[in-house]
């Protein structure tokens, strides 16, 4: 199964889907590509942008799940 086939799989079951659990759960370092190839192939994902506190104050951290 290809890294967009097990983030698809994650999103279908309605969780949502950040950068560093990406990393961690799937071992892809470039999360938007694979939403970018997903939503090419049909797919309807959402992006929901927040800003999270970081040790050094805070970040923007694009989270996506599907419509």
């Amino acid at each position: 199964m290809t890294q967009s086939q097990r983030i698809l799989t994650h999103l279908k079951r309605g969780r949502r889907l950040d950068p560093l659990t990406a990393l961690r759960k799937f071992g892809t370092s470039r999360l938007a590509a694979r939403v970018c190839e997903l939503r090419a192939a049909g797919h309807r994902i959402v992006t929901e942008r927040r800003t999270v506190r970081t040790g050094s104050g805070a970040s923007v951290v694009a989270f996506y799940r599907l419509a």
